[in-house]
Formats: C-alpha cells, sequence, structure tokens
C-alpha cells in the first residue's frame, strides 16, 4: 500500500510537501469546495523529542513552529492540516485535501494532486541518497604478514 492510500500518509505527505508546489497542484485541480472553519489557522509551537541513537531514553530536543486548523465542507467531512512553520494558506490547503480524500472526489485529488507530490519528493529522497552515496567511503581492513 503506498503511502497516499491512508489517512496517515496522504497527511504526513501534505504535511512535509513544498507549500508553493501544493498551491500549484490544487490550482490546476480546480477545486473549490465550501467548507465553514472548526478552527481557523493559528500559529503554535510544538515540543519535539528526541532519542539518543534512536532507542535510548527519550529528551527534549527543543520547540518547533506549527501552524494547524480544522474545517467541515459543506457535505460534512472534517479535514485537519498541520504543517511546519508560519504558512497558514498552506496548512488551510492540507486540512482542505485532508477532508476531500474522505469524499468522492478523492480519486481525482490523489491524481491531481497527491501522486505527483508523492512522486516529486521520491525523486528529491533519491536524488540525496545518490549524492550521500557518492561521498561514501569504504574501508577495509588488510591482513598483514607479520601474524
Amino acid at each position: 500500500m503506498s503511502e497516499i492510500e491512508t489517512r496517515q500518509g496522504w497527511m504526513s505527505l501534505l504535511a512535509r510537501a513544498p507549500a508553493d508546489r501544493l498551491e500549484r497542484l490544487w490550482q490546476g485541480a480546480g477545486l473549490a469546495p465550501t467548507f465553514a472553519w472548526l478552527r481557523a489557522p493559528e500559529v503554535g509551537s510544538v515540543m519535539v523529542r528526541g532519542r539518543t541513537g534512536a532507542t535510548g531514553q527519550p529528551f527534549n530536543l527543543g520547540e518547533m513552529t506549527v501552524t494547524r486548523c480544522g474545517l467541515r465542507l459543506e457535505s460534512g467531512e472534517v479535514g485537519h492540516g498541520y504543517v511546519q512553520g508560519h504558512d497558514k494558506s498552506h496548512a488551510e490547503r492540507a486540512a482542505l485535501c485532508d477532508a476531500l480524500m474522505q469524499t468522492e472526489a478523492a480519486a481525482g485529488l490523489r491524481k491531481a494532486v497527491l501522486t505527483p507530490l508523492a512522486a516529486e519528493m521520491a525523486d528529491r529522497r533519491a536524488a540525496r541518497a545518490r549524492k550521500a552515496a557518492a561521498t561514501k567511503v569504504d574501508f577495509f581492513t588488510m591482513v598483514r604478514g607479520e601474524d
């Protein structure tokens, strides 16, 4: 199952998507649903936690700015958006996408917005991996004849 097939997957993708790219794809999809705010976009902060070596005891790393919102479509579906930073329109687009993914418009939205975003982000990850692999140093031990 791909990352855009589950709510957790598409919300994660929308939160990590570049805001300008999400906006362009949204405009290209031609969607303009009627909605009411449950929680208008607001900026706040969350505590980011870390673990030493990914398995050690958790510790507070620091705070991160986030923007969140919630809305209800005219048809009744509820959508939420949580994004890093201060971009209220990014949070709104994420919430609208979340709500629309719970309607019959899901297939069209997946094709017009989510699939291109997922492909572009996968390409960026692969490019970073190739760049990192180019700097990889392989160490090996040669057995010396003295022992």
